[in-house]
């Protein structure tokens, strides 16, 4: 088989391809098989029709036909490989021309268009300097731990008093078009301020005491009516509000493994410096992207940005939207281009990604999307979906060897540690041998 490549863009080529007739035979007697499991013919058991009546009862153009859609696949792919070729997306296929349809003789020509990953050129990222927010932990974040800790511990209490925010309000809900009901709702427990509901209902339930109902406008989140303008009725059951326990030693032996709030306190301090950590890591990151970015140009393809944001405004029904459009656009756009360029920091790095890797991304992954791991680990495989899952943790892993070698200064002029977040380059035992895993497979918003 003969290819040539020519490269139409930075990232979408033309790929000729040149198929003798011995190399079609295979996919000649596989369709002849095929065919003769599918017709009937007196005297001959299914799939034992010889070739010469199916040419008689479907014409050797249908034989060949089938065998080019049977072997075209193949074909495509051993292009790929031997020119070494990384596909984005679907491939669009013309075939310039048929061998004869009297004899299969003469090679099959076929003209392949593809996006590729665009090759980029690194630019050196050893030493890199990236500033971040200067962070401190304050005696008002540890009071505000400690009071997320009495809430989880705390305990609702009705009251004979109109609602106010912080309360946790008992509700009925009837919501009505042009008087029509179209969704009802009885006995949910709502906290008033949080602006979890409806819009609207903070403002309606001000004041309301338990017993009373009332009426507010709101668009409706859900349903057949999900967006619609509607009448929402809405009446107040009860008013309980959160009684917390004081904040002592013996609340510290409750609530935790210490004998003493000042233990307490000092754990709930560790615990926040360690998130404020997490936050300068993910900024450190976030930045070292940005730098890199900005100095290497990552070619687009259009075709497959278009399509991607066309899937994401379908699933929003919002594909007249064209301001959102621009935000998608954009926002997928910048995604491509940094999986660009954490694909090749993994390859220069030569990022391997081992089993236990996968297997506990992919159970935090699950947990994200609300399903057992088994399952949407089921789903992905079904959607050809478990190479970009290897890919998105190579990329994390090249992250995190970029954060291992940048400096990271605060503000305040300070280095910052990130070791704990940052990674050197090591082969795991397990590592999973899947070229593919670092393609560019879509991305969620």
């Amino acid at each position: 088989m003969k290819t040539t490549v020519e490269q139409l863009s930075p990232t979408r080529v033309k790929i000729a391809i040149s198929v003798t007739p011995d190399e079609l035979k295979p996919s000649i007697d596989h369709a002849y098989g095929h065919i003769a499991e599918s017709i009937n013919i007196p005297g001959f058991r299914k799939g034992k029709v010889p070739p010469p009546l199916i040419d008689q009862r479907v014409g050797k153009e249908a034989v060949l036909e089938h065998a080019v859609n049977d072997g075209l696949d193949g074909f495509y792919r051993q292009a790929i490989t031997e020119n070494e070729l990384r596909p984005l997306g679907k491939p669009s296929a013309d075939i310039v021309e048929w061998p004869s349809n009297k004899d299969f003789s003469g090679d099959l020509e076929l003209a392949i268009e593809v996006d590729v990953r665009p090759e980029i050129t690194l630019p050196d990222y050893n030493d890199l300097e990236v500033t971040v927010d200067a962070v401190e932990v304050s005696d008002e974040d540890i009071a505000t731990e400690l009071e997320n800790l009495r809430s989880r511990f705390g305990t609702l209490v009705t009251v004979d008093r109109p609602a106010k925010t912080g309360d946790f309000a008992q509700l009925d809900l009837v919501a009505t078009i042009d008087g029509a009901e179209v969704d009802k709702a009885t006995g949910i427990s709502y906290e008033v301020g949080s602006g979890e509901l409806l819009e609207g209902i903070d403002e309606a339930l001000d004041s309301l005491s338990a017993g009373e109902s009332t009426t507010f406008e709101a668009p409706l989140l859900g349903g057949d009516h999900a967006g619609s303008d509607a009448l929402v009725s809405v009446s107040l059951l009860a008013v309980k509000e959160r009684e917390l326990p004081e904040a002592d030693d013996d609340f510290a032996q409750i609530a935790s493994e210490f004998d003493t709030l000042d233990e307490l306190k000092a754990d709930l301090k560790n615990t926040v410096a360690k998130q404020k950590a997490f936050g300068q890591a993910s900024a450190a990151r976030t930045k070292l992207v940005e730098t890199l970015l900005e100095k290497v140009d990552v070619a687009v393809p259009p075709a497959l940005i278009e399509d991607e944001v066309h899937r994401h405004l379908e699933g929003e029904n919002r594909l007249e939207d064209d301001e959102h459009r621009a935000e998608v656009t954009t926002s997928s756009e910048n995604t491509f281009r940094t999986q660009i360029l954490l694909d090749a920091v993994a390859e220069k790095e030569q990022v391997k990604v081992g089993q236990d890797e996968l297997t506990q991304y992919l159970v935090q992954s699950a947990a994200q999307y609300g399903m057992e791991p088994n399952e949407f680990v089921q789903a992905l495989d079904q959607s050809g979906q478990i190479p970009a899952m290897v890919g998105e943790v190579a990329r994390n892993k090249a992250l995190a060897i970029l954060l291992g070698k940048a400096k990271v200064v605060d503000t305040d002029g300070k280095t910052v540690d990130l070791k704990e977040f940052a990674a050197v380059v090591s082969e795991p035992d397990d590592a999973i041998d899947e070229h593919e895993g670092h393609d560019h497979e879509g991305h969620s918003h």
